[in-house]
């Protein structure tokens, strides 16, 4: 079985249908025979809801189910399963998916249960990738010293990925430098290449500085 584990939540990877259908899918055959037994007896439970997500309007179809075997046998584990089933006003599919977690599921949490399994994706792109690509260089802190250096210089990297995520829901001034930046990694560059070069007074000195695009040099008084 192939699957993605995260504390109480698990995603499985491929098309994740409910269904047996796909023999390409990784979700066990057990599984899916569960669900389907349970399907004909109606006890999956369901819920439908229509948003309008600013271009088109969605209908989006809940599917779930509490203490479903992961296997056939008498030791396997339980769990509680959700999935979502997305189609526009055409009855085109747009996006389908499944997940498993240990938190019981109902008519009042599946809704965000679904959307906690679906921002896994976005702690992927908005975390581990901005730090591996952006600029932040993450990966090639690992090969550093015999001790601690590794360690060390891994935390300051975190460290300044907390702050300046701190600095982008706080800073009116950072966040307008950030977004006129075509990247962060550009960004980057702009703020070392100003600090090797000018002294500013302080960090509101150097923001309104970038804001005003350097028309006037900072003076020392």
């Amino acid at each position: 079985m192939t699957c993605i584990v995260t504390s109480r939540f698990v995603r499985w990877s491929g098309s994740s249908r409910w269904t047996s259908s796909s023999s390409a899918n990784p979700i066990p055959i057990p599984l899916y025979e569960w669900v389907d037994n349970f399907t004909r007896t109606g006890e999956v439970q369901t819920l439908e809801k229509s948003r309008w997500n600013g271009k088109q309007r969605l209908t989006e179809c809940y599917r779930y189910l509490n203490q479903v075997p992961l296997r056939d046998s008498d030791d396997a584990l339980l769990v509680n399963g959700c999935e979502v089933t997305i189609t526009n006003a055409k009855q085109e599919l747009v996006y389908r998916n499944a997940w498993a977690t240990s938190h019981a599921i109902d008519e009042y949490n599946v809704v965000q249960t679904v959307a906690a399994g679906r921002a896994r994706w976005k702690v992927e792109n908005e975390n581990n990738n901005v730090l591996k690509n952006h600029g932040y260089h993450f990966d090639h802190n690992f090969a550093h010293g015999k001790q601690h250096l590794s360690n060390f210089l891994a935390a300051l990297n975190l460290l300044a990925f907390l702050a300046h995520t701190a600095l982008e829901w706080l800073d009116d001034a950072y966040r307008a430098v950030r977004s006129s930046a075509p990247s962060r990694r550009t960004f980057f560059e702009n703020l070392r290449t100003l600090l090797q070069f000018i002294p500013f007074d302080n960090w509101q000195h150097l923001m309104q500085f970038m804001l005003s695009g350097g028309m006037e040099l900072p003076v020392k008084t």
